[in-house]
């Protein structure tokens, strides 16, 4: 039987921690969510969590999901660099204290990438459009969100877990720009138009862009798609786990299924 634990979500109206809310009250545990103030001010949120029984906290601090920041920051640029830089100086803080931690590193959430096709203008995103960046060769890893939070809840009072970087690596979610094009082509029968945008030209975008968001996105995309790292190192067994390996009774659906349920969908809605 899992034992139940007191669990404090920080930033838990976030787009991830939503997910990992969730994931802790179906788990039975004690659940705390941390929001910014702004947030928590918004009366649907306040009732969305209060339905859930969830505990709501006035406070916030920056998150750590997405890629492992202690590898990407050595190629990473711009405004990533920044991120990568500040996310470490928390990690830093924490094992200078001694404080018990578990890092996990999801990478890139299914349902934000793989449905605009590494296009960073989400508004305007359709799925017969590609961008490329790079060759394409360099892999990413791609989980779905539920997934992500299934994985996070199993870590805790996982003695396997603690003072390690969780990394959330399934095999059958790993792929290059050109390999998840070829296979999405590959689902609706037909060919999508596509984009190379080269290194080159991906790092004066970065410089000349104006929007803010638009330039973190693409920063990442850079360290991501053009450097490979998500997966340009091996695990190494003093510091890192991988979650697929820990946790090998956890359903996970592969980007094969997800691709197979936008493309039903898509087909609907063309139909």
């Amino acid at each position: 039987m899992a034992i139940v634990s007191k669990v404090l979500v920080i930033g838990g109206s976030g787009y991830i921690g939503k997910y990992i809310v969730e994931a802790s009250v179906k788990n039975g545990h004690q659940t705390y969510a941390l929001l910014r103030e702004q947030t928590f001010s918004q009366p649907h949120i306040q009732d969305y969590f209060l339905r859930l029984g969830v505990h709501l906290i006035h406070r916030f601090i920056p998150s750590e999901y997405g890629m492992d920041v202690s590898r990407a920051r050595v190629n990473a640029i711009g405004p990533a660099k920044s991120l990568f830089e500040a996310k470490m100086v928390i990690r830093q803080a924490i094992e200078k204290e001694r404080i018990p931690f578990t890092i996990v590193c999801s990478n890139y959430f299914a349902r934000i990438c793989i449905p605009y096709l590494f296009q960073y203008d989400i508004q305007s995103s359709t799925m017969d459009h590609a961008i490329i960046f790079g060759d394409g060769t360099s892999k990413a890893i791609f989980s779905m969100e539920e997934d992500i939070a299934t994985y996070t809840m199993k870590t805790i009072n996982d003695p396997r877990t603690i003072n390690k970087i969780v990394h959330i690596r399934p095999d059958g979610n790993i792929y290059s720009s050109n390999q998840l094009l070829s296979l999405w082509e590959n689902k609706i029968g037909n060919t999508v138009s596509c984009k190379y945008i080269t290194e080159e030209q991906l790092l004066k975008d970065i410089q000349d862009e104006s929007d803010a968001l638009n330039k973190l996105i693409l920063a990442v995309a850079y360290s991501s798609f053009v450097k490979g790292d998500q997966t340009n190192f091996d695990l190494e067994p003093s510091i890192d786990v991988e979650a697929t390996k820990l946790y090998p009774e956890v359903k996970h659906t592969t980007v094969d299924e997800y691709l197979d349920h936008l493309a039903a969908t898509s087909s609907c809605n063309t139909n």
